[in-house]
């Protein structure tokens, strides 16, 4: 009785820690999806947890010109609303950047050449004068308004109908499709050979392969890239092709992908290798026939985890593509939307999800392989 009840506290403290981590996991993505679908007005103003509530913005209009003056009792007049089509209420406005709360709703400001200005809290706003007002710009209204949840697909809008966005997707498939099977492929031979044949320096090798799981990939770029220029020189490859980028990522890729299949293979039933071979079967025959349909859980792993590295990398995309319209990633062609210095930081959002659908896809599609393989090999 009393193991049982120690069994039921353990599973009830792992349960609340699984649901802990996986709230903590949701928050952030639920806020950036959030974010992703609000007004940027209000995105630049507050936070995404107040999506729901009023919130107060410090905006300016600039009224309709001069040229659309009227003359009503004596006075030169031109009306209009500051809030346009949006809803809110106005609280308080000014006429210049340095005062933009000095009145409040409904009052009425004296401006230069004895011009008035009155705003009303649903954004009406009238400026009048006794004499004729001149100029071909209209005043600037500053105001501050409560202003309700709104929500939109504009950010969306503006992402998928950015120039040159279906040909940076296109890019980054060509990127990645390549750059996922081919370390497959070389691994799967190479973690065949280190787990089942027997050769001089096979553990030297392992250890090598282990120890390259912890080599920064920011220390091996610039000289991968320079020993690709030298090679591709020799052979007439021209630089900044997709031929350097799918090497460089299958560089990067192989020594994961070699340590989690050679755990796996070196996990399998070792009566079916040896009774292949008694019955004359070759290694390669042994690894196709064999290895390959048993190991699939641990390709779908390695698979996963090198298509989402390589359909969301930047860096390597740099250094080996560079900027070139024709060959720009989708996560290039995404900062190029944001402008030089950021100024269009709301579609981030937008953004994020949009990348994220072929990923998604991705691992849903073989999320049932993913912990068979990562555990393969952990226990016997």
């Amino acid at each position: 009785m009393v193991i049982s009840k120690k069994g039921s506290a353990l599973t009830a403290v792992v349960h609340l820690t699984v649901l802990f981590l996986v709230v903590m996991w949701t928050i952030p993505t639920a806020g950036l999806f959030i974010s992703s679908i609000r007004d940027k007005d209000q995105l630049s103003t507050s936070g995404w947890w107040t999506a729901l509530s009023t919130s107060e913005q410090r905006l300016v209009e600039r009224a309709a010109s001069p040229e659309s003056q009227t003359q009503e009792n004596g006075l030169w007049v031109i009306r209009g609303n500051v809030l346009g089509d949006s809803e809110g209420e106005v609280t308080r406005f000014g006429s210049s950047s340095l005062k933009p709360e000095d009145f409040a709703a409904g009052e009425t400001a004296e401006l230069r050449r004895g011009i008035r200005l009155q705003v009303m809290a649903n954004g009406d706003y009238e400026i009048s004068s006794e004499t004729e007002m001149q100029g071909r710009r209209g005043q600037r209204i500053f105001y501050t308004a409560e202003v309700p949840p709104r929500f939109t697909l504009d950010n969306y809008r503006e992402v998928l109908g950015a120039e040159g966005l279906g040909k940076s997707f296109i890019n980054s498939l060509t990127v990645t499709i390549p750059a996922t099977i081919i370390p497959i492929l070389i691994a799967a031979f190479a973690a065949y050979a280190l787990a089942w044949m027997k050769f001089p320096g096979r553990g030297l090798l392992i250890a090598a392969v282990v120890g390259l799981l912890v080599v920064p990939l920011q220390m091996s770029l610039i000289p991968l890239l320079k020993s690709y220029n030298v090679i591709g020189e020799f052979f007439g490859v021209g630089a900044k092709t997709y031929v350097g980028i799918w090497l460089a990522h299958t560089g990067f890729g192989l020594p994961l992908a070699i340590y989690l299949l050679r755990n796996y293979i070196a996990g399998l039933p070792g009566e079916i290798i040896e009774s292949a071979r008694v019955d004359g079967a070759s290694d390669f025959d042994i690894f196709r026939k064999i290895i390959l349909p048993l190991s699939f859980p641990a390709l779908a792993s390695f698979a996963i985890f090198q298509f989402l590295w390589v359909w969301n990398d930047l860096l390597i995309a740099m250094v080996f593509l560079g900027n070139n319209e024709d060959q720009l990633v989708m996560t290039g062609q995404l900062r190029e939307l944001l402008g030089s210095r950021g100024g269009n930081w709301e579609i981030l959002t937008a953004s994020a999800f949009i990348t994220i659908i072929i990923p998604l896809c991705v691992f849903f599609g073989l999320q049932r392989y993913l912990v068979r393989g990562l555990l393969a090999g952990s226990v016997k």
